[in-house]
């Protein structure tokens, strides 16, 4: 074949000069790291593929790793560090070289901390989030409690969830689970490599119950599809518990010898009929009924619940206990194809093998510290999350209580993911000194005084595992363009710079994933001879039912449908001990009268198959799915209000409005609108209150407010 024909067709070898090398994608994080064949020419990466012995993705690719080189290739690329030479927000930057910006940096956190005490300064990690252990432990190296992530609206709170009710939490075992109660989850939208998992799941047999209000293409896979209003979820599960224990269809072995709470619990929802639950929810009680009685009978069943849809509601936490007390309900807690228990390996998954990453973020003498951010307004938060509550801090960079704050080092900070960001921005606005760092120049880099540009996921080296017994230690398939460096790199020049007391911050990245892996036998020298990852030699067996020998990390030991956390606070109406049902905080329950005025349900952030919050907008392939902001409605709505495809609408709440287009399709249900987040000139969250907040976690409610939709004259 001729040269020119080989390289036309970008095909690999010595007479092409194209080599293909392997990396990850980690625009989604960071539960689904799709590995990558990238095909490099002098440098450049000229084709994009999935990689095939991959367990998770193996070999597809979504429409976000498709587009992974007008990622990496982007002309928004941060090219040098930037120090501010006008006022925030004017744009105004002059290029700086990295030691000039580092040494300020230093100077800058010196002063802080000397003056004002090291809890003066703020340690955010945003995106990506492979960096966190490194951050954690810098910030607790530096004295300040407030180490913040922007798992402040994603994760955390289902994971208190499922504490509150097992101690610990339990993750699907699709593999070898007979029945799925997929609640709110939409793995083809939100998890790729999972659907194909999925899909092959449901070929072998396995019985499907989607709970979710939008028709996904995994409720189209669905034996039953509970399609309910948005913020009613805890009801719904109440009503399927109110079926399993009156049809004694619930294990009673488990419920008698390893629960705490059961009689009233029991008592409770008794008051959720199946009729009860179709008022409430919208779904049909027979269909309440079959799915009850195809979860509880059809053994083993798993959950699979999603990071953030159920608890971005003012009723959060209490929708989700409500859901996984099913687990516990039904006997599917740490058994093979239920909720079972397999500790995370890195980086929230487990990959089949021990490590020593809680030794590594938890340094003694954190209660020496003072107080973080957010623990005494969020004091369950408090109790079970190591990291401050993001949601408070614009709070207390306003008020100075009990603290002032007057830093913040960043790592990929959107301040539009807070609720009225505006109020964030604000807020921001009022420190003396904030660094951020990132990939592109954001709406929160302008408000940066120091700007640092990172390299992608395929310009370095990283550390991932897979719940596939897989692991992989990447290496850079491209060396990192202009002047950016890896997020860990600026971690450790900084650690070394402010001369903190830590022997392993001292040293290098590599050394310390070394000190990580230690228990687990694996080293990066072994790794690295694996570019495209290996298997885990010899993966731990979990087992199952560890709770007979060890019983539940709750304060009962046991399996708790009353929490014994939140009995304590003596607070029904914020923390009730049962899984109660509240409506959310502005819903047609709860506040009919604003309802009137403002009679649809507004669920912002639902997810897109082509963006990651706004990390693709600037990219003209996932873009063009989507090329404007619009709002998704129900065409019976739509020709109520007289409005057609594409019409400019405006969606308006108390606390403000924006204007968009309007998306007509049946996936949603009628009364409900469905918004993206993240637009500059449309951000859906700022017609969320600041204080519209979970009060056990201190999640926005994002996902059920209310609003009206107007047609806009053109």
């Amino acid at each position: 074949m001729e040269v020119n024909k080989m390289l036309k067709g970008k095909i690999p070898g010595p007479q092409t000069g194209i080599e293909v090398k392997k990396s990850i994608c980690t625009m989604c994080d960071p539960m689904t790291q799709c590995g990558m064949d990238l095909y490099v020419k002098d440098g450049r990466i000229i084709k994009v593929e999935g990689t095939k012995e991959n367990p998770y993705n193996r070999g597809g690719l979504c429409s976000k790793g498709a587009a992974t080189r007008q990622y990496v290739y982007n002309e928004d690329r941060l090219k040098t560090p930037l120090k501010r030479v006008g006022p925030r927000g004017s744009g105004q930057y002059e290029p700086i070289s990295w030691d000039e910006a580092l040494d300020t940096i230093t100077e800058k956190l010196n002063h802080y901390k000397r003056e004002y005490g090291p809890e003066s300064v703020v340690f955010f990690s945003g995106y990506a989030k492979w960096h966190r252990p490194f951050l954690h432990r810098l910030a607790y190296a530096y004295g300040s409690p407030n180490y913040l992530t922007e798992s402040s609206t994603c994760f955390q709170a289902m994971a208190m969830a499922q504490k509150l009710v097992f101690g610990l939490p339990g993750g699907p075992d699709l593999k070898n689970a007979r029945c799925v109660l997929i609640w709110s989850a939409n793995p083809f939208h939100s998890n790729t490599g999972n659907a194909g998992h999925l899909v092959d799941a449901k070929k072998r047999g396995l019985k499907i119950i989607v709970v979710d209000p939008r028709i996904t293409p995994t409720a189209n896979i669905a034996d039953i599809h509970l399609q309910l209003k948005p913020g009613t979820d805890g009801a719904l599960a109440l009503a399927i518990a109110n079926v399993i224990i009156n049809e004694k269809l619930y294990d009673a072995e488990f419920v008698q010898n390893h629960t705490y709470g059961f009689d009233e619990y029991r008592h409770y929802v008794q008051q959720f009929t199946p009729e009860k639950g179709e008022e409430i929810t919208g779904v049909p009680a027979d269909k309440i009924r079959k799915a009850a009685r195809l979860y509880a009978t059809t053994k083993p069943a798993t959950i699979m619940p999603s990071a953030s849809p159920v608890v971005h509601h003012t009723n959060g936490v209490n929708n989700y206990r409500a859901v996984f007390s099913l687990a516990g309900l039904t006997g599917n807690y740490d058994v093979l194809g239920g909720n079972h228990v397999a500790p995370p390996s890195y980086l929230y998954v487990s990959g089949g093998f021990k490590t020593r990453l809680g030794e590594f973020t938890n340094l003694p003498g954190q209660e020496k510290m003072a107080p973080r951010i957010g623990s005494t307004q969020f004091p369950v938060w408090e109790e079970l999350v190591d990291e401050g509550q993001a949601m408070e801090l614009p709070n207390q960079i306003q008020s100075g209580k009990p603290y002032p704050i007057k830093a913040m080092l960043a790592f990929g900070i959107n301040y539009r993911m807070w609720p009225d960001p505006q109020y964030m921005a604000e807020s921001l606005d009022k420190l003396d000194f904030i660094v951020n760092t990132d990939i592109f120049m954001t709406d929160s880099c302008q408000l940066a005084d120091i700007i640092l540009p990172v390299c992608t996921s395929v310009e370095r080296s990283e550390l991932r595992c897979y719940a596939q017994n897989y692991v992989i230690y990447t290496q850079p398939a491209i060396e990192p363009l202009y002047e950016s460096r890896t997020d860990v790199d600026i971690i450790f020049d900084l650690a070394q710079r402010l001369k903190v007391d830590d022997e392993l911050l001292n040293t290098d990245y590599e050394t310390c994933l070394d000190w990580i892996l230690e228990p687990s036998g694996l080293t990066i020298e072994e790794l690295k001879k694996h570019p495209g990852g290996m298997r885990v030699p010899h993966p731990v067996d979990w087992g199952e039912k560890k709770y007979l020998k060890n019983g539940f990390k709750t304060p009962s030991g046991k399996m708790e449908f009353k929490s014994k956390v939140l009995e304590k606070y003596n607070e029904p109406e914020l923390y009730p001990a049962l899984p109660a049902y509240i409506p959310p905080k502005y819903s047609q329950d709860a506040t009919p009268e604003m309802a009137e005025e403002y009679p649809f349900i507004l669920n912002t952030g639902s997810r897109l198959p082509m963006f990651v919050h706004t990390r693709t907008f600037r990219l003209p392939w996932t873009k063009a799915l989507r090329p404007e902001a619009a709002a998704d409605l129900h065409p019976a709505d739509a020709e109520k209000l007289g409005i057609s495809q594409g019409d400019t609408i405006q969606l308006k709440s108390p606390n403000g409005a924006i204007t968009v287009k309007a998306n007509l399709t049946r996936m949603v249900l009628p009364g409900v609108v469905h918004m993206y987040h993240g637009y500059s000139h449309a951000d859906v969250n700022q017609l969320i209150e600041a204080d519209y907040l979970d009060p056990i976690s201190g999640y926005p409610g994002y996902k059920s407010l209310l609003c009206k939709v107007e047609k806009v004259a053109e």
